[in-house]
């Protein structure tokens, strides 16, 4: 009875989002514990958006989480990708758990990333054999295929490790774009990876209890961001790599629009990091200088708490989403990439204005008190 009951795939499926659930759930305090007891917690800064020490490196559950999900999931592997994952995660975590203990540069995370990214270049899983005429592009020579895998998975990693800025963003992002691939995965049979996709859904869920409490709040810290983004990038290419023969009778979109979709997927850390990006360029400052640039920085300094701009910028990335997967369908690469720039340029218009009256409020604010101290 019992084997039948776990031969089930959906049993299956179930117990890969409450096991997840669960252990993350019951590690996280032995965690916050430790880092208390070692007065390990983060403490705020100019940039910060809290303003006392809060533990952090939630992401250690994540890891021990992950590699026992990985364990259990080895007979869905028919790609043997576990071990790549398994190897590039790890130096992930090392560098994450580094730079949550004593800072590290952005110059040793960058190399760590591009090494862990080579442990996925050993799988053919990850080779991206055409784009299917993107912007009427069709196939690619072998070299321009590995730089493409190198550079979307250092993009995506740090693209969403920077939105990891306030209580619930990172998490609420994550399991959004989880989601999405989880129903691509199961719609074209891919069974470990949608398997992964609800394990990663469960450990945000447990994680997210945490991030919202106000009595036991815990940050992921880059031991988690590195780490999920690695994941999200994972899921990523799987999904960019996918051979046509996957997709018939499963999804509606024109192939040639999957940069397009994967673009809207990601579009809260995308936009984030090329929109940060840009305002540091403008300013004549270092990209890697940190500010309080950030579009969660820019809600929370308008007055929104952190739990309502993190619902805002969620509910924006689904919307969007929706948006792409149905115009997807019957536009070509060139009106749908117009599309996005559109999207791109209201985003920035729409957080230039933002912080404008934000800087403006302060500025009336700090006048005030001033009046008030000469008085």
């Amino acid at each position: 009875m019992l084997k039948e009951l776990l031969s089930n795939f959906t049993v299956i499926s179930i117990l890969a989002v409450i096991n997840s659930f669960i252990m993350v759930y019951l590690l996280i305090p032995k965690i916050s514990w430790v880092i208390q007891k070692r007065q390990l917690n983060d403490t705020p800064d100019a940039r910060s958006s809290h303003n006392k020490a809060t533990p952090t490196m939630a992401g250690f559950s994540f890891f021990i989480t992950l590699l026992i999900v990985l364990f259990f999931l080895k007979d869905y592997d028919k790609e043997g990708v576990s071990l790549n994952i398994i190897a590039a995660s790890t130096l992930l975590f090392t560098i994450g758990l580094k730079d949550d203990l004593v800072l590290a540069t952005p110059r040793s995370k960058l190399l760590i990333e591009i090494m862990a990214v080579l442990f996925m270049l050993f799988c053919s899983c990850t080779h991206v054999p055409t784009f299917y005429g993107f912007l009427g592009v069709y196939g690619i020579p072998e070299v321009l295929n590995y730089t493409l895998v190198i550079v979307m998975t250092i993009t995506i990693i740090n693209a969403y490790n920077l939105i990891d800025g306030i209580d619930g963003l990172a998490s609420t992002v994550a399991i959004i774009i989880f989601s999405i691939y989880a129903l691509i995965f199961y719609a074209t049979h891919l069974d470990f990876y949608f398997l992964l996709c609800l394990s990663l859904i469960g450990i945000l869920l447990a994680y997210l209890h945490y991030n919202f409490s106000n009595t036991h709040k815990i940050f992921m810290g880059d031991t988690g961001s590195l780490i999920i983004g690695f994941f999200i990038a994972v899921c990523t290419l799987k999904f960019l790599a996918m051979h046509e023969s996957f997709f018939e009778n499963a999804f509606a979109f024109k192939l040639e629009n999957k940069l397009v979709i994967i673009a809207a997927i990601l579009w809260i850390p995308l936009f984030d990091l090329f929109r940060v990006i840009g305002v540091r360029l403008l300013h004549k400052k270092n990209i890697f200088y940190p500010d309080r640039n950030h579009m969660h920085h820019i809600l929370i300094d308008s007055g929104l708490s952190h739990f309502n701009a993190t619902m805002l910028l969620g509910l924006s990335n689904f919307v969007i989403v929706i948006l792409i997967l149905k115009l997807a369908t019957f536009l070509n690469s060139f009106i749908m990439v117009m599309i996005l720039v559109l999207l791109f340029g209201i985003g920035i218009i729409i957080f230039y204005c933002l912080k404008k009256m934000t800087i403006k409020k302060s500025t009336l604010h700090n006048l005030k008190n001033n009046e008030t101290k000469t008085l």
